[in-house]
């Protein structure tokens, strides 16, 4: 039975069969399009230059999502880790299946360790003659998924963290947030809770080429090849789950953020304001899910290569932060040069993974002696549950979920990027440096401002020992072990820093 299951769950390596081929939209073609056309005289204006425009307020970016679906004419591209099948994601997912009834091609594709309980969704999706469903590194057990964990690790630990949602090669949305309802509202009011860009310009086509060798790498696999097919009864569900849920009380804020957004129409006006700078995309090979990537292909090099040598200031948001002995070392040397270096993650209260905080916590007192400046993002939101979809590796229900730094207050990366050693050598990723210090100012007052005023100021004592300082309400609290967390918890903590675990971290 055991050589059985084994054979079973090994069953993914066999080769790909039957995969048809597709590229992004032409660029001449996709000038055509409303949104082509609306972006052109935008796009001569700043030549060279790509439009960023921020989404922080998690209604907006969900609204944008709903939005762009809605004004593509020609193609949606598609890009996620994980896809609750919430209310959010159910409805975005009808979305999809509106966009193709009226001819839309898309291509939607998905991380498998972040889709439980989507199969019948995806299916159905994908028996429409306009969707094609692809899912990365998948799992031939569908459930639990965690089988395939055991006889495949090595390719199964890899995941494709990228995150993007493009419409007609003409505008993009990447970023931070994954689809599901934490993602669209959980940390409402949260500065930096998440952030994503909207961009339109050069970028794009990077963007899309991206998407079109994911698309054909050898990770992505046609869903029709791992789940039963679908019929045009399952498609016709979707829409009425989707239709039920946008007439249910729960989903009201979320119908509400699309109908009162006027997103669309200054996109196609010319109104939307956007800030113009020089926009590089940077990811990591597709081969990289499959342990093959060479060096030059990595997003770490890349960025290192692009961002250069800091002069005088590093601020870094990342909810999961594992810098390693290596990393303390570089930020170290950075401080020692009189580089003032800011760091922002979650607390041990906000984390949804414990493991990683561990991984971080152990640092502590080495990154602090060594002059950085660290700040715990408190959990804003006690009552959100940690979404299970999101697998041993997710990322949801913490209260930062943003992946952002600023370089001396003139550039500045957005991403799906975290600084840990997954992202480095594990996941592959994607994002945005942009040349703009209106952009990257922003991040650098935050640490002046806000973040003080939102989270917890870790420090050391004259003795070595460390605290915490919580702003509230004018007062001034000190904390003398980490603040929300119990004796057993922090234990926990503890007995994790000490297992030879970081690298998966």
């Amino acid at each position: 039975m055991v050589f059985f299951l084994s054979l079973l769950l090994s069953a993914c390596a066999l080769p790909i069969a039957d995969r048809s081929e597709s590229s992004a939209l032409d660029l001449d073609e996709a000038a055509d399009t409303r949104l082509g056309q609306a972006i052109a005289p935008q796009l001569e204006s700043y030549p060279g230059n790509s439009g960023i425009h921020t989404l922080a307020n998690p209604r907006d970016a969900f609204a944008a999502r709903v939005l762009l679906a809605r004004a593509a004419d020609r193609t949606l591209d598609v890009q996620y880790y994980i896809w609750h099948g919430d209310i959010t994601g159910t409805l975005l997912l009808e979305e999809l299946h509106t966009a193709a009834e009226r001819g839309v091609r898309v291509r939607l594709l998905l991380d498998d360790n972040g889709t439980s309980g989507l199969d019948a969704e995806l299916a159905a999706l994908a028996s429409h003659p306009s969707i094609e469903v692809r899912l990365f590194n998948p799992f031939v057990i569908r459930n639990p998924k965690w089988l395939g964990y055991l006889t495949d690790f090595s390719r199964a630990n890899r995941r494709m963290h990228n995150k993007s949602f493009t419409a007609d090669n003409q505008a993009t949305i990447v970023g931070g947030r994954n689809i599901g309802d934490e993602y669209f509202g959980a940390t409402a009011g949260v500065l930096f809770a998440d952030l994503d860009v909207l961009a339109i310009g050069p970028v794009v086509p990077e963007v899309s080429s991206d998407f079109d060798r994911y698309w054909a790498s050898a990770s992505a696999y046609p869903i029709e090849q791992l789940l039963p097919a679908a019929s045009d009864a399952d498609l016709r569900e979707l829409e009425r789950r989707a239709l039920k849920l946008e007439n249910d009380q729960a989903a009201t804020d979320y119908v509400k953020a699309v109908s009162e957004s006027d997103f669309v129409r200054q996109l196609l006006s010319g109104a939307l304001e956007f800030d113009w700078a020089r926009t590089r995309m940077v990811s990591d090979s597709p081969a990289k899910g499959l342990g093959r990537s060479e060096r030059e292909d990595l997003l770490a090099y890349k960025l290192g290569e692009i961002l250069g040598e800091p002069e005088s200031r590093v601020a870094l948001i990342s909810p999961y932060f594992v810098p390693t002995r290596a990393g303390v070392d570089a930020f170290a040397a950075l401080a020692n040069k009189g580089i003032e270096v800011s760091i922002l993650t979650n607390s041990l209260d906000a984390t949804d993974v414990a493991a990683v905080h561990a991984g971080y916590a152990k640092r502590r007192k080495a990154l602090l002696k060594a002059g950085i400046h660290l700040y715990e993002m408190r959990r804003l939101s006690p009552d959100v549950e940690r979404n299970q979809s999101a697998g041993p590796f997710g990322s949801s229900g913490s209260s930062l979920h943003a992946k952002t730094f600023a370089v001396d207050g003139e550039r500045l990366f957005v991403g799906s990027f975290n600084f840990d050693p997954r992202s480095i050598n594990l996941n592959t990723e994607l994002g945005f440096v942009i040349e703009s210090p209106a952009l990257s100012e922003k991040i650098h007052e935050a640490f002046e401002e806000s973040i003080p005023l939102r989270a917890y100021e870790v420090r050391l004592t004259e003795n070595g020992e460390l605290y915490w300082i919580e702003h509230v309400d004018g007062d001034v609290i000190r904390h003398e072990q980490e603040p929300n967390t119990g004796f057993l918890q922090r234990t926990g903590i503890f007995l994790l820093s000490i297992l030879p675990i970081e690298w998966l971290l």
